[in-house]
């Protein structure tokens, strides 16, 4: 497949790149310093630009089978950069009749799974408190997806870490893994490219946790 990654030097967006490669895809990342970039490959071109300029996202979109994207807030200060983002690269899709997107959203977002343990929802509660501006611009995000006729899946994982690829993980569609605390950002980079052609995925919203 022919795809364009958003993001492509942050955590996620780094291992989208680097696991779409090695599974023969064709990626054309989007980065605003190349510099930091450190996968390479015959079939990546890299594409310098900050988001801000209409034709060189419509240039990064057209032609592709999907766009993935890991934009978002890396701290509190940077809370509103997903939804803004975003909104651009929504754009650019429809300008370019590209319609499969897929987003990485939060687990918060999910709703709360049955049998939730009440540790869990402490904790959840706490998180929310301390990160609600980043949750209110993924809220955003996702309301600006529903709104589109975008093919979207906005994927939710739980705490991040810098772990190696396991590939085992539970998905819900829908809905969140009960119990789901962590995952690797390269499980949920390897999520994504296998939502790309799942029907059930599209337009909806993805819990993803070991």
């Amino acid at each position: 497949m022919k795809l364009t990654v958003f993001g492509a030097t942050g955590g996620i967006g780094r291992e989208i790149v680097r696991q779409a490669l090695a599974a023969g895809h064709e990626v054309t990342a989007v980065v605003r310093d190349p510099a930091r970039l450190t996968v390479t490959g015959e079939r990546l071109v890299v594409l310098r630009t900050d988001l801000s300029e209409p034709d060189a996202l419509c240039e990064a979109v057209t032609g592709r089978d999907a766009v993935l994207s890991g934009l978002g807030a890396r701290s509190r200060a940077d809370a509103g950069v997903a939804a803004r983002l975003t909104r651009s690269v929504l754009t650019a899709m429809e300008v370019e009749s590209v319609r499969r997107l897929l987003v990485v959203s939060a687990a918060p977002l999910g709703p709360v799974p049955d049998g939730q343990a009440l540790l869990d929802k402490a904790v959840l509660a706490v998180i929310n408190s301390v990160l609600k501006d980043v949750y209110a611009d993924l809220r955003v995000m996702e309301s600006d997806l529903a709104a589109s006729s975008a093919d979207w899946t906005s994927v939710r994982p739980p705490k991040l870490t810098d772990r190696q690829l396991t590939g085992r993980y539970r998905t819900v569609v829908g809905g969140t893994p009960p119990r789901g605390r962590s995952l690797a950002r390269a499980d949920v980079a390897h999520a994504m490219l296998a939502m790309i052609d799942d029907p059930s995925t599209v337009r909806q919203g993805v819990g993803v946790a070991y």
